[in-house]
């Protein structure tokens, strides 16, 4: 072992040791940024810098497990990148697919929830996404929000549409349906309807922006913005984070 991991070591069992008092996070939304620069960096294809990425998913799951959090939604696709080339496109949903079938694998505790515009998706990807949701649906563990093809204003715009719809098929009229519309009708039509909004939201790779990530959910999230690429996400930088959120006062506006 080197001096550098040994230091390494005892500063990360000495950061979870002292964490402060305060209150832990039940939701994590994590923007998992930086796959590309990562493998750019190293002077490999993107493909390269995705997979390492997606290999890195478990272990931030089980950071999670540790802090006792309840719900971690992972963005790993928006509804944007579907705009990418083909040749980077078709393998990072190939990877999505993949990692997606390891999370739902048999002896894992997780439940695995697909978040997003399924319609924009390849039938390949929304029937890996559906028999995942199936296949856990009844397992005690993490809930594991995977949003793909998510986009925070497709959200809000499916909300109110199915919103609208749902009353439709009722028989209100759209007077009817406008003095009842307000901000809880809508929460109830979200991707994440029936989940507590996150806590925290982490961005990795040094961008300091949501870019579309559950914009109506985080209205009262915390933000922690962390230099590293997704790839060099470490233990110590989840615990930093955690630290970051314990100091914190939330006011809710008031």
């Amino acid at each position: 072992m080197s001096v550098r991991s040994l230091i390494y070591g005892v500063y990360e069992r000495r950061l979870a040791r002292n964490l402060p008092d305060g209150p832990r996070p039940r939701h994590v939304g994590v923007i998992l940024d930086g796959n590309r620069r990562w493998a750019r960096a190293a002077a490999r294809d993107v493909s390269h810098g995705h997979q390492a990425g997606a290999d890195h998913i478990t272990d931030l799951l089980g950071w999670c497990e540790e802090a006792h959090v309840e719900v971690v939604t992972l963005w790993l696709l928006s509804s944007d990148n579907l705009s990418r080339s083909p040749d980077e496109l078709v393998p990072l949903l190939g990877i999505i697919e993949d990692t997606v079938r390891d999370l739902a694998a048999p002896g894992l505790p997780w439940r695995v929830n697909p978040v997003g515009s399924l319609d924009l998706l390849p039938d390949s990807t929304v029937a890996v996404l559906k028999e995942a949701a199936e296949t856990t649906r009844d397992r005690p563990g993490l809930l594991v929000n995977v949003a793909i093809g998510y986009g925070g204003r497709r959200e809000i715009a499916d909300a109110v549409r199915g919103l609208l719809q749902e009353h439709a098929e009722r028989g209100a009229s759209l007077e009817e349906v406008a003095t009842l519309l307000d901000a809880e009708h809508i929460a109830e039509h979200l991707y994440t309807r029936g989940q507590p909004d996150p806590d925290l939201v982490i961005r990795t790779s040094g961008e300091q922006r949501l870019g579309g990530f559950l914009l109506w959910q985080s209205a009262h999230s915390e933000y922690y913005f962390c230099d590293a690429l997704w790839p060099d996400f470490r233990r110590i930088d989840f615990l930093r984070a955690l630290r970051s959120y314990a100091q914190r006062q939330r006011r809710y506006g008031a």
